[in-house]
């Protein structure tokens, strides 16, 4: 699932470029470029094209920083008999990645980088420990640093392509992707990229058109089905994404994404037992993952499940204290079970960690009109009609609430724009109490015929109607 962050930062300082596309490969780069998931077989096409400065010893260098054998094939072919050896630290920092403690292999790079600070490749190797480590911004830095010093690289553009995804930026995305191509238009990931900015800009089909070729570069890429998923399900086909989804987690069965996004999707289709196998997968595979137990208390909960749903959400929050979703999903699990008290502390979390939401507030406001607490849901309920004038629902609410705090001329305003905005027979029947109460009986009976000519199964309205004809005939009509 794609994930939102802030965005970045510009650099402020240019650096002169450190690195030529003329000069041959040394170790740094090649150990640094590696360490930090460019593919063998284009560090291997690199080399050949620009050649390398390897030493005997420096290969047992590579070969212990665990470069694979392809790579140091095609270097060995370009040994010299002098050459600057990598960094001992830089060696230890690879290791460390390979053991996924990017945190201490960080703090080795970053010590690198005081000594060499335009060396583009360490400028690479630290914005990939950056972007491992979930910081976007510090990686956005590191990558723009590292293309002001390796311009032809086409991966940093890659890279950089991919932090704009993530930050929601569609259109840098795919300047950087396209900036890549021109580099080198047989290359799978540079169209990765290009259909990753296209999806964010909500370009479906273009989009898919652009992993497809990236798949006729590279046919097993397990991560493009999962995203040509993820676009086909966002286009509204969901039979699609299911077979992108499928085939993803077929080429990759510990992709925890896929497990992921296939079991939310399978709940919507409302195939519960299937959504949750997968889910559980999924949580197996990641289970410090947030997302994935959200989406496996909104399948529980959709279920009716709402114990199993509580108990998911519950440990959501307890890993997670300021994950910002689910408290909404975990609130309607309390209502279910009509404890409302626990019900509110939930939505009422909701709205503060999303104020401008007119739906929370209007739920909270509804949550409060059953906990008899007038006063607190007429004030969520005028955040609501605020937020969003045009909800009927919202204005509905509102005006119930005011109804029974007996302010009745702004309680029959609330209901007039809800029939307005949405003339249903509930809406109708609403102004019609508000009139009674205002003794306004003409115009009330006209509002419950209404109510009763839409909604003629209603047998509450024909019964009130009929009451208040014959209240009408007792007491004579009361006038406006």
């Amino acid at each position: 699932m794609r994930s939102k962050y802030f965005f970045f930062g510009l650099v402020l300082a240019v650096a002169p470029a450190s690195y030529g596309a003329s000069s041959p490969i040394d170790c740094t780069h090649l150990v640094a470029w590696g360490a930090a998931g460019v593919p063998t077989s284009k560090l291997a096409g690199i080399v050949e094209q620009r050649g390398a400065s390897v030493t005997p010893r420096i290969e047992g260098e590579l070969q212990a920083a665990a470069l694979p054998p392809e790579l140091t094939t095609a270097v060995s072919k370009f040994r010299t008999a002098d050459a600057t050896a990598c960094p001992a630290t830089l060696l230890k920092a690879s290791s460390l990645v390979r053991h996924k403690r990017y945190q201490e292999a960080d703090e080795l790079v970053s010590g690198l980088l005081n000594k060499d600070v335009h060396n583009g490749a360490l400028h690479f190797l630290l914005a990939y420990l950056k972007q491992e480590q979930g910081d976007w911004n510090s990686a956005f830095d590191e990558y723009s640093s590292s293309k002001e010093a390796d311009p032809d690289f086409a991966e940093v553009h890659n890279r950089l392509a991919l932090v704009f995804y993530q930050a929601d930026d569609g259109d840098n995305a795919i300047g950087e992707a396209r900036t890549a191509l021109s580099m080198d238009f047989k290359d799978a990931e540079a169209y990765r990229m290009l259909a990753l900015g296209l999806y964010s800009n909500e370009q479906y089909a273009a989009a898919l058109n652009a992993f497809q070729e990236s798949l006729a570069r590279d046919p097993n890429n397990a991560d493009v089905y999962y995203e040509m998923g993820m676009a086909a399900s966002d286009q509204g086909s969901g039979d699609r994404a299911a077979e992108y989804f499928r085939t993803s987690i077929a080429l990759n069965p510990r992709l925890w994404p896929a497990h992921s996004s296939m079991g939310a999707l399978l709940g919507q289709q409302k195939k519960f037992d299937e959504a949750i196998a997968e889910l559980k997968t999924a949580k197996r595979l990641a289970p410090n993952e947030p997302s994935v137990r959200e989406n496996l208390g909104a399948v529980y909960y959709a279920k009716g499940d709402y114990d199993l749903a509580i108990s998911e959400y519950s440990g959501l929050f307890r890993m997670y204290p300021k994950w910002q979703g689910g408290h909404d999903s975990l609130a309607r699990a309390y209502m279910a079970k009509n404890e409302y008290s626990l019900a509110v502390a939930e939505l009422t979390l909701a709205v503060e960690q999303n104020p401008s939401s007119a739906p929370e507030h209007r739920a909270l406001g509804q949550l409060l009109l059953l906990s008899d607490k007038q006063q607190e849901a007429a004030r969520e309920l005028r955040i609501a009609v605020e937020l969003d004038p045009d909800s009927a629902a919202s204005h509905y609410y509102l005006g119930t609430a005011l109804l029974q705090l007996q302010q009745l001329p702004p309680a029959l305003k609330e209901f007039q724009e809800a029939v307005r905005i949405e003339p249903s027979a509930e809406h109708h029947y609403a102004l019609a109490a508000c009139l009674i109460d205002l003794g306004r009986d003409s115009e009330a009976l006209a509002e419950i015929e209404t109510a009763t000519r839409l909604d003629p199964g209603k047998t509450l309205y024909r019964a009130r109607e009929e009451e208040l004809l014959k209240l009408m005939q007792a007491n004579g009509a009361r006038a406006r």
